[in-house]
């Protein structure tokens, strides 16, 4: 065949088939002798290596086999080989090498956590770096010499024939000399099989990241990491590992970047081992299940590199510049770099936010893009308004755990600062009175007792025992009292019903219509952690940014989809249609819910049942500005103050209030109805919602003249035609899986996102946007 063919042509010209090395004569042998004798020869014996003729890559020794006979041949890859001679120069303990490797092991045992091997110091230390040209025209791979010392600076500018020293060429066209044949094998799929040692990183720029992990866990070298001095002591300190080391090591790095899990650490939204691959990982990349360690090393230093600068897109270019590895393996390394990267991106992890990707988004035959906005504007529940002198959501405008939230992200690459909200919140009763600290501890304590008790009930109950969460509460707070023989106080009970008030915002309903069963079903997953923060600048500077180059038609509702045949019709309410290859449906849940899109054919049932088994959530807000910030002295400097229910009846009249400019000079007051309330103001004017909301706020700073607001506006949700509600929540009866299904797409036509359809971040505008991501993943994958 031609691969033998090729070796016997090799074999005939003195040169080695698998390693590309010219087989040198000795000097003390003759032209006479070499054609009357054949030379005495040992193949590698590693079963499937298919060098025949090894060379010694090391040279340690004056013995040194080079090309010819050595009584064992060490494997380390299917072209890079050592010989007996060199193992024992450095493995006996009276030959000169001797001293060269207890020196690199005792450093990589003090750092490392695997066998400090001779062919792990081999690996590590000797074999010879691998660069490619930068030439657009060339791209070969080059063996650089064996003192030659490979770093990014290197990799990035160099040119064949380079010198190491002085970076001259030497000759005018070292390009058109031929690449080794031993880099041909490595793109191979046996190639990597027949590896010994996995390629352990040196300076990654995941280094920083992960000083308290045995660097080898992590794909980099014990003997080349920054953090290897210090890491020994990091890892004999667990809590200090998680607590300080992160942020401390990583200069630069913005508080709320934290891409690796620390050890011990778990429930981090957006975040990964980084010793460990994930399921999605592995489905992907399954050659790599039995040995992750070259994806993890890769893995690695993408997301490290992309956080250390998410203002740039990162490119396989400039990731590979960081492989800093000896061997062919880097050469793989490098082959594999491009699918680890394009996979992060599709998983939202890296090239992210508002940046604008150069790349091929569109499959072959897909045209563009265009989006259908039924409003004059952008943004649906996202609705910033500066009628009041300040930036005041009438949506969304808090951002809730922003540890690698995307928001946070965005506002990085956009030099965006968001205030961070405290976390004191003092309670306030009818009269003006604050509340005892020790009360409203005592009253938390007791409201999440209830909710860990309805967890357990929850465990073995199915969709058809389920039970509205209003409901059992109330049992439980019953149960709780007769069996422990308390009875909480009168302002205790008001301070219960504050807390009561809090979760119906959290679920935007009345608790008895909201499942006891899966009301917080989304707390099974990662959530978000870190500051709570508030957006001062509001959403629409980064939503702008994203709509940037989009062709967006506003006022443009659409009435009917129809995905009958090969491509897909959308119509909208004036007539117009546009035929695409696939749909995304992005409406708020209570519009599938009564049927506003007609879908043909309908959609499958199993998708109806899911949209009618959640809630349609409904919270309003009321803003008001005044002449002057007539709490400063009482609220001393704290972002928000809470309003204790004089009634049960009124724990969701305007509950908390929060200061939208607590730094500044505006005087700027917003609270939300949520609960019950919402039905009780929402046939009332304008007027009468201000008017009642300024009682409460004279009822509690009645020691101070309160002014009248020379500004308000009251939000009107329920009644806004393309929203009709806030976010959604698990009815009684529901699932969260119901999210899940939610999120199918039909037919591989139509597909859904928003916040109704992220079963791990429902009800918030970054787990819309990460549906988002997530359909524009599905949508262009081939």
């Amino acid at each position: 065949n031609a691969s033998g063919a090729r070796r016997a042509r090799k074999r005939s010209s003195g040169e080695s088939p698998w390693e590309g090395q010219t087989l040198k004569r000795k000097a003390t042998d003759t032209e006479e002798e070499d054609d009357q004798t054949e030379k005495k020869y040992r193949k590698c014996e590693k079963a499937g290596c298919s060098a025949v003729y090894p060379v010694c890559f090391a040279s340690a020794s004056e013995r040194c086999a080079k090309n010819g006979y050595t009584s064992r041949w060490y494997h380390l890859s299917c072209g890079e080989h050592f010989c007996n001679e060199c193992f024992d120069h450095y493995y006996r303990s009276h030959k000169d090498g001797y001293e060269t490797f207890a020196e690199w092991k005792k450093v990589w045992t003090s750092n490392g956590k695997s066998e400090p091997s001779l062919k792990a110091f081999m690996a590590d230390q000797q074999l010879p770096f691998w660069v490619q040209c930068t030439k657009p025209d060339c791209r070969k791979w080059r063996q650089l010499t064996k003192e030659a010392q490979l770093t990014p600076a290197l990799a990035e500018t160099y040119r064949c024939g380079m010198k190491y020293n002085n970076i001259k060429s030497e000759g005018p066209d070292q390009c058109s000399q031929p690449e080794d044949l031993r880099v041909a094998e490595v793109s191979d799929s046996w190639w990597h099989s027949m590896l010994i040692l996995p390629p352990l990183l040196k300076e990654s720029p995941a280094s920083p990241f992960l000083a308290a992990y045995y660097p080898d866990c992590v794909g980099m070298s014990p003997s080349g990491s920054s953090s290897s001095a210090s890491s020994s002591e990091l890892k004999a300190d667990a809590h200090r590992a998680v607590s300080s080391v992160f942020s401390l090591s990583v200069s630069g790095l913005s508080q709320y970047f934290q891409p690796f899990y620390q050890p011990n650490e778990c429930g981090k939204a957006l975040c990964v081992r980084p010793d460990m691959m994930e399921l999605d990982e592995l489905y992907e990349f399954p050659e790599f299940s039995r040995d992750p360690t070259m994806y993890l090393a890769l893995r690695n230093l993408i997301l490290a590199s992309w956080h250390k600068n998410c203002k740039k897109v990162l490119t396989a270019e400039k990731c590979s510049q960081h492989i800093i590895v000896r061997g062919l393996v880097r050469v793989r390394c490098v082959q594999e770099l491009d699918r680890v990267l394009q996979f992060m991106t599709r998983k939202g992890l890296i090239n992210t936010g508002v940046l604008r990707v150069e790349r091929p988004l569109l499959p072959e035959g897909y045209r563009s893009v265009v989006v259908l906005e039924a409003r004059d504007r952008i943004g649906g529940r996202v609705w910033d308004d500066t009628s009041l002198g300040v930036m005041v959501g009438r949506g969304a405008q808090i951002v809730n755990g922003c540890v690698n939230n995307p928001i946070a992200l965005m506002c990085e690459q956009m030099d965006i600062k968001m205030h961070k909200l405290g976390e004191r919140c003092e309670l306030f009763q009818k009269g003006g009175q604050a509340t005892d600290p020790t009360i409203d501890k005592r009253m938390d304590f007791h409201f999440n007792a209830i909710l860990d008790v309805v967890s357990e009930w929850r465990k073995d109950k199915s969709q058809s025992q389920d039970t509205p969460l209003g409901e059992k509460v109330q049992e439980v707070k019953k149960n709780f009292l007769q069996e422990s023989g308390m009875q909480f106080s009168e302002l205790e009970e008001k301070v219960l019903q504050f807390h009561l008030s809090n979760l119906e915002f959290a679920c935007g309903s009345t608790l008895d219509k909201v499942s006891a069963r899966s009301w917080d079903h989304n707390e099974f997953f990662a959530q978000f952690s870190g500051d709570h923060t508030l957006l001062t600048k509001g959403y629409y500077v980064l939503l702008h940014k994203l709509a940037e180059g989009l062709d967006i038609c506003t006022n443009c509702p659409v009435q009917a989809i129809d995905y009958s045949g090969e491509t897909v019709k959308v119509i909208s309410s004036n007539g117009s249609q546009w035929t695409a290859q696939k749909v995304l449906v992005t409406v708020p849940l209570i519009l599938l819910q009564k049927n506003l899109i007609h879908f043909n054919p309908p959609l499958p049932e199993r998708k109806l049942k899911a949209i009618h088994s959640l809630g349609a959530g409904i919270i309003e807000k009321i803003a008001l500005q005044f002449p002057c910030r007539f709490w400063d002295k009482k609220i001393q400097g704290a972002d928000y103050f809470g309003n204790i229910p004089p009634v049960p009846e009124k724990r969701g009249m305007f509950s908390v209030f929060y200061d939208l400019d607590p730094q500044g000079k505006n005087a700027v007051l917003m609270s939300v109805i949520s609960g019950d309330a919402v039905a009780a103001v929402q046939d009332m004017e304008e007027k009468d919602v201000v008017n009642e909301c300024m009682k409460v706020l004279r009822e509690l700073f009645k020691e101070q003249e309160v002014p009248e607001p020379v500004n308000y506006f009251v939000t009107h949700w329920s009644k806004d035609v393309w929203s009709q509600m806030s976010y959604s929540f698990v009815k009684t009866g529901g699932s969260g899986e119901a999210y899940d299904i939610l999120a199918e797409d039909v037919q591989g036509k139509v597909f859904f996102a928003g916040e109704a359809t992220n079963r791990h971040f429902p009800q918030t505008v970054t787990g819309a946007y990460l549906s988002g991501v997530r359909e524009a993943s599905k949508m262009t994958a081939v």
